[in-house]
């Protein structure tokens, strides 16, 4: 079978299982204004096993987006506020000891659910936060000396303030990394904002959401992801965007002084499986340069950790993350 002839029928499977997007994308549209971008990069995290890290300042429906997404899927949900005052047993259960029988039982926590809110996950101490790595990772969760393992689709989408909002704590390196994507999200424009009044600035409930796809639409979808066809010159462009982090000087790019540290291995998979993902979501069954780069910055940002020369000059790891995009070329 000639290349040509089996990206034409990855084409024609893409478009087949890709049929729920549009569906799924105006079954949220009805509740969200707006926020298509924000839309997408959770499909790309659902598509892909990847968990989203949703940044923004208070009120821009992140909290929203997530349930009504849930909704549209018929997947468990379950949000969980994060406060200082969690503890990791609130997220991932416990041992309760029945004196009647002299034994231990295990009671589940919310984590035990297929989409996880993780509302103002920076609100809570590092040990809470640590409390879902094993979850995110490996999908299981440990109990005592028993581990389980969770459904499938299971996806972790949290939400932060900004950190320099009072009552916020930083998240550790290793659970930030954990996260597929980072993604900024931003006001309004003026036209949404408007349309977000006349629908929302009203005493009766919101729209109810139909269920338009299922866990295994959702599955097959991720199968469809994994045999879009990914070429050879793409794959030597990711690793070499990926190393440009790491070693900026032999890209020619003078960025030695602002990164403190470049993205891991993970990101390499991350940006590789997210550009399926992206591809996808377009009806494609070949990844293109363009969706490496249009999911480069969600996949990145987090993971390219800046220096205080860096913060001093009023640069973030977005204006690097660009910069190298910019700088490396394009196959």
């Amino acid at each position: 079978m000639s290349p040509s002839t089996s990206v034409r029928e990855i084409s024609e499977r893409v478009k087949e299982e890709s049929r729920f997007v549009s569906s799924l994308q105006e079954t949220v549209a009805r509740v969200i204004v707006g926020q298509r971008y924000m839309i997408d990069r959770l499909l790309v995290g659902l598509l892909t096993r990847g968990h989203v890290l949703l940044e923004g300042v208070p009120g821009l429906a992140k909290t929203l987006a997530v349930k009504t997404l849930s909704a549209a899927i018929e997947t468990k949900f379950q949000r969980i506020q994060f406060t200082p005052d969690l503890l990791p047993a609130d997220l991932i259960g416990t041992l309760i000891y029945n004196p009647r029988t002299g034994e231990f039982t295990v009671k589940k926590g919310p984590l035990f659910a297929n989409l996880i809110l993780a509302d103002e996950i920076n609100r809570a101490p590092a040990k809470v936060q640590s409390a879902l790595l094993e979850a995110m990772q490996e999908h299981q969760i440990s109990i005592g000396d028993q581990t389980f393992p969770l459904d499938e689709p299971f996806l972790v989408l949290a939400t932060q303030n900004p950190i320099e909002q009072e009552g916020t704590y930083p998240l550790p390196e290793a659970q930030v990394d954990r996260f597929m994507l980072k993604l900024r999200i931003d006001y309004p424009s003026k036209a949404e904002e408007r349309e977000i009044m006349d629908r929302m600035a009203s005493t009766r409930d919101l729209p109810r959401v139909e269920r338009v796809t299922s866990p295994a639409d959702i599955l097959r979808a991720r199968d469809a992801v994994d045999a879009i066809y990914i070429d050879d010159k793409i794959k030597d462009y990711i690793v070499d965007i990926i190393i440009a982090t790491r070693e900026p000087k032999a890209y020619g790019l003078d960025l030695e002084a602002y990164i403190e540290y470049g993205a891991s291995p993970r990101a390499t998979i991350a940006l590789a499986l997210a550009a399926k993902a992206h591809a996808f979501l377009q009806g494609r069954g070949y990844v293109t340069p363009q969706d490496v780069k249009s999911i480069g910055a969600d996949v990145l940002r987090h993971r390219v950790i800046i220096t205080y020369e860096a913060e001093a000059e009023d640069l973030s790891s977005d204006d690097i993350v660009q910069r190298i995009f910019d700088h490396v070329e394009v196959p």
